[in-house]
């Protein structure tokens, strides 16, 4: 196997222990789990007036304090937010759906959703190959043109990660009877 073929199965590799960590963390998860504010003014997915449920947006600057966040709204964000949003925009994905902000309300929906992003980045990823992981990503990256899919790639590893943990932590805070 050359070094490029490498690279590739190594970073799928480490995104599959990523998403099957982080899909584990999400089995039993009730509703309520799912959409608990442990504190107030969570960014959460709330229904609209049509009934339909969306992400809270993120601003264009990141509020200092960050705000703290639901299952619900990190599921959205590593769901549709990162993969399936990467996929819209780096990738020739004709089929990504075309309201990020919508995502399902229920915790059974949210994790299928995930998944299916999950599976329909890392499709993506591999139709690259191994020699275009190393290409960099052109025009459609904006100011990241010269930057590698590769360092795509790392980043969604390192959102899908860091968010994949935050959501533990909250499903271990909720089960413990965390209370302010």
């Amino acid at each position: 196997m050359g070094a490029e073929q490498r690279v590739l199965s190594d970073v799928l590799r480490t995104f599959e222990d990523v998403r099957s960590r982080t899909m584990a963390r999400l089995e039993g998860l009730t509703d309520a789990e799912y959409l608990w504010e442990p504190v107030a003014d969570c960014w959460t997915v709330r229904a609209g007036a049509d009934g339909v449920y969306r992400a809270d947006p993120v601003p264009d600057e990141d509020p200092v304090p960050s705000p703290v966040t639901t299952i619900a709204w990190r599921t959205w964000h590593i769901g549709a937010d990162c993969l399936r949003g990467y996929c819209a925009h780096f990738f020739d994905d004709k089929d990504p759906g075309a309201d990020l902000f919508r995502w399902p309300g229920t915790a059974d929906e949210a994790a299928a959703a995930m998944d299916a992003d999950f599976a329909r980045f890392r499709t993506d990823v591999e139709a690259l190959g191994a020699e275009g992981l190393l290409k960099p990503m052109g025009g459609r990256a904006g100011q990241y043109a010269e930057d590698t899919y590769l360092a795509l790639v790392l980043h969604a590893l390192d959102e899908a990660a860091h968010h994949g943990a935050e959501i533990g932590l909250l499903r271990d805070l909720y089960l413990h009877g965390f209370k302010i």
